[in-house]
């Protein structure tokens, strides 16, 4: 399996959270991304930048997604580098924000890289984080 960072990982790499599509139980991803990247020993800015970065994400996907929806958020932890994916069932004819839009710039300016799907009714934001040097 070869993830946004283009490096293997295993399925012990790998974390799977399901929450409901509402921005009541955001604070579960929120919290389980700032564990997970201080797992990797990020630096407490990078990680409240990340937290920042997939609240953004989760608020573009609850924007456009089913009513009733679940919110599926995989993380993907290597060596020195978080990605995490938020996928959403999307209502009929939904876009995702323009990436020249500010949600996108935040998005850009607080991970290493970040990118963005839709298709056959699903909406996915990925974001990649990778640990500062000179740790």
């Amino acid at each position: 399996m070869t993830q946004l960072t283009g490096q293997p990982t295993t399925d012990d790499d790998i974390v799977h959270l399901t929450v409901p599509a509402d921005g009541g139980y955001l604070g579960v991803l929120r919290t389980a991304t700032a564990g997970l990247a201080a797992r990797l020993q990020f630096a407490l800015d990078e990680i409240e930048d990340l937290r920042i970065a997939v609240d953004e994400a989760c608020a573009m996907l609850l924007a456009i997604a089913t009513r009733d929806a679940e919110l599926e958020c995989r993380f993907a932890v290597t060596e020195d580098a978080l990605t995490v994916e938020v996928t959403v069932p999307t209502v009929r004819g939904a876009t995702l924000p323009s990436e020249s839009s500010f949600a996108w710039k935040v998005l850009t300016a607080l991970t290493t890289a970040a990118s963005a799907r839709a298709a056959d009714g699903r909406a996915t934001i990925s974001l990649l984080t990778r640990r500062a040097s000179g740790f």
